[in-house]
């Protein structure tokens, strides 16, 4: 790897703190494969673009299309 590609490398920590979520949150998302961690020295570490440029799913069920009669 780069030394360029490290600069945009942050820690879980990191990551909730820009996200406005709990570190918990965040290791949620990568246990779901949602985000994809970069392991160094035995952390996790994830690209600043990736949590800047992630889109949540919408909660709870897809709703159902509506049937022209």
């Amino acid at each position: 790897m780069k030394s360029k590609s490290f600069e945009d490398l942050i820690t879980q920590a990191e990551a909730a703190r820009l996200r406005g979520v709990s570190q918990v949150a965040i290791a949620d998302l990568i246990r779901r494969g949602r985000l994809k961690p970069i392991e160094i020295a035995g952390r996790n570490h994830l690209r600043r673009s990736e949590i800047l440029s992630f889109a949540e799913k919408p909660a709870g069920r897809p709703s159902r299309k509506k049937r022209k009669t």
